[in-house]
């Protein structure tokens, strides 16, 4: 740290009598000149100051002391631990704003936080709280408090605050969240807060009436034999594959694809419940007895799968399609994922992407071939949108950008043909972006402090994101479609596949070739069984035969010697521990393997059906047979990491 009186060159700062003020920045003046009076000195001499200051020193930063100087503090009370701005002097300025608490002052800090400033804590406390807690143990709590009312009087100004913000926490509720009562297993609670709300105002009798009236049906459900009947959905069957069209897509406009698609996903993304997508509540979904939570976030999640399920089916079903013919399927929902883009409708377009992505469409080279450049290059632009890079940044822009808009930031061509179709358009996410950011949030954030208090700070930044998803739902509840029964009929008859189905039908259509260079690189030898014959040719026509450069005649050199002079280490050059049998009565050959082991055979010629695929060379003269699958040029040796490219022999 630079001492004080280097920093202002000496000089004392007007109006700063103490040291302990610390310094943001100051230019010193030239030593003639001395300090400054006050502001309007400075304010007269500022042009002769500023060019004296060039001559006198290069330094460009100025020092100066700030007028308010204020920090934040945390201030603990009575379980809770607030945060609080404290100006320079000790006095508190701002709202004190709930950092942690216990469960039950966090609850009770509803009817207090207007008055101590902190106004959003009401909405923050509704969005979140079943992360720590239930439904049941806030109406307990705050039934509790009601019963024992502050104030002497009804007339009392304390009390009439009090009843304001009773007023204020449970129509928030009830309009925001009536879920939440509607979901209670006994109504006695209900039963007991009613009589409790205040008397003397026209809202605290609508609000009584409403709790008695979700009290009431509570009652009727408990006396019903099947009480969750209402929540029990009749699945329909499963669609008939030999009803199914796949081709018939190509009979639908792909603005009409797009607009049944908006459709559905506006609808689902309208119900959608934003504290559904909770990291301590979407994270727990598999686990049992909690089958029935986040119901509106797996039902945007049936969608998206369903979705990217037709495009695949569509595009691999008829597998006696010519290439050509199934291009024409890519391209069209290449269309149809362009016009999802004019619609802001992110999720079928990032569902469409995905399945194009996927790998038994992804991999059929041919079809991609015969797809119309065009089309690829704005399929490529549109799959951009959904790059992971810098944790999906590309994504967040836009709905950043076109969340509120009317219209999609694209060219005038695609936002007229969609201007004649819909005079609303709002925006509809792709719904993993916040499922991922939420989980990783309470993933990394702890839930209570060192001293067990619940972080409430965590839930702050929970509601930032939830947020975010409330402000796109109000830009989708104006928007009005038109069905088209056609599209949905042909819909919802495309058949469920599965991974294994889809990449069955995708070999089908181009099977998998294998590769020269995935064979193991391997020769094998067999002897004819005139085994006398053949070692005196071979040692009468000793190494001439083996005088023109060849891997295997390199080979067949290295056999010579092998039967006059019998060695392993001479043929094989496998680095594998021996068998234990090491004097076997016949070796047949086997499937190569990737040791390259060169085995030769004293037995009979194999038969053409073990030979295996590739060129076959052989010599009459010393009766062997060379059966080449794959050729090199130099033995492998364990020093190498792999075995070199192998060229084929005439």
């Amino acid at each position: 740290m630079i001492p004080r009186n280097m920093r202002t060159g000496g000089y004392q700062l007007p109006g700063v009598e103490s040291s302990e003020v610390p310094l943001i920045g100051y230019r010193p003046l030239s030593p003639d000149r001395g300090p400054l009076s006050g502001h309007a000195g400075r304010r007269g001499t500022s042009d002769d100051l500023e060019t004296s200051q060039a001559e006198l020193s290069p330094m460009k930063t100025t020092w100066y002391c700030p007028l308010d100087l204020s920090t934040v503090a945390e201030e603990e009370d009575d379980g809770v631990i607030y945060t609080v701005v404290v100006k320079q002097h000790g006095a508190p300025h701002g709202p004190m704003c709930v950092k942690a608490g216990t469960e039950e002052k966090l609850v009770l800090h509803l009817l207090h936080s207007f008055s101590m400033g902190d106004s959003s804590y009401i909405t923050i406390f509704l969005s979140t709280y079943r992360s720590f807690t239930s439904t049941e143990r806030v109406l307990d709590v705050l039934t509790d408090r009601l019963e024992n009312p502050p104030g002497d009087s009804e007339r009392s100004h304390v009390r009439q605050s009090f009843n304001k913000a009773v007023c204020t926490v449970f129509r928030t509720w009830l309009s925001e969240y009536p879920e939440d009562f509607r979901s209670l297993g006994n109504p006695a609670c209900l039963l007991r807060l009613a009589p409790l709300l205040p008397q003397d105002s026209s809202s605290a009798a609508d609000l009584r009436a409403q709790l008695l009236r979700i009290a009431e049906e509570l009652s009727e459900k408990a006396l019903l034999l099947h009480p969750r009947r209402d929540q029990v959905s009749l699945d329909s069957p499963p669609p008939d594959p030999s009803m199914f069209e796949p081709t018939s897509v190509l009979g639908f406009p792909s603005s009409l694809i797009a607009e049944q698609l908006t459709k559905i996903e506006t609808e689902l993304f309208v119900r959608l419940v934003p504290y559904h997508c909770l990291g301590s509540l979407w994270s727990q979904r598999d686990k049992k007895g909690r089958e029935g939570v986040c119901w509106s976030v797996r039902a945007t999640v049936r969608q998206f799968n369903k979705l990217a399920n037709a495009v695949l089916a569509s595009c691999l079903w008829p597998t006696k399609l010519r290439s050509q013919q199934r291009a024409r399927l890519l391209e069209k929902w290449i269309g149809v994922a362009e016009e999802c883009r004019a619609r802001k409708n992110f999720s079928s377009l990032y569902a469409v992407v995905s399945a194009l992505k996927s790998n038994p469409i992804h991999r059929l080279r041919r079809t991609w071939h015969d797809t119309d450049r065009e089309a690829l290059r704005r399929y490529e632009e549109l799959a951009e949108i959904f790059s992971d890079k810098d944790n999906y940044s590309q994504t967040r822009e836009l709905l950043k950008e076109e969340g509120t808009s009317k219209f999609a930031n694209l060219d005038n061509r695609l936002n007229n043909r969609h201007i004649s179709r819909s005079n609303a358009q709002g925006t509809v996410p792709y719904l993993g972006i916040f499922l991922t950011d939420l989980t990783m949030l309470d993933t990394a954030v702890k839930d209570r402090l060192d001293n067990g208090y619940i972080n409430f700070d965590k839930r702050r930044r929970e509601f930032e994101v939830l947020a975010q998803i409330r402000l796109l739902q109000s830009s989708c509840k104006n928007c009005v479609f038109v069905g088209d029964e056609t599209f949905l009929q042909w819909y919802h008859s495309v058949p469920t596949l599965t991974e294994e189905q889809s990449y069955r039908l995708s070999n089908e259509i181009e099977p998998v070739e294998q590769s020269p260079r995935s064979l193991a690189p391997s020769v094998i030898i067999t002897q004819c069984p005139d085994l006398s014959t053949s070692r005196s040719s071979l040692s009468g026509d000793g190494e001439g035969f083996f005088d023109f450069h060849s891997p295997v005649n390199n080979l067949l050199s290295k056999l010579t010697k092998h039967m006059r002079s019998p060695s392993v280490s001479c043929l094989d050059v496998d680095t594998s521990p021996p068998t234990n049998d090491s004097t076997p009565a016949s070796l047949t050959p086997s499937t190569p393997t990737k040791s390259h082991r060169r085995s030769a055979s004293c037995a009979t010629t194999p038969s053409p059906a073990s030979r295996g695929p590739g060129p076959r060379c052989g010599s009459s003269r010393s009766g062997w047979s060379c059966t080449m699958e794959t050729c090199t040029e130099a033995f492998w040796s364990p020093a190498m990491t792999r075995p070199p490219l192998w060229s084929a022999l005439p």
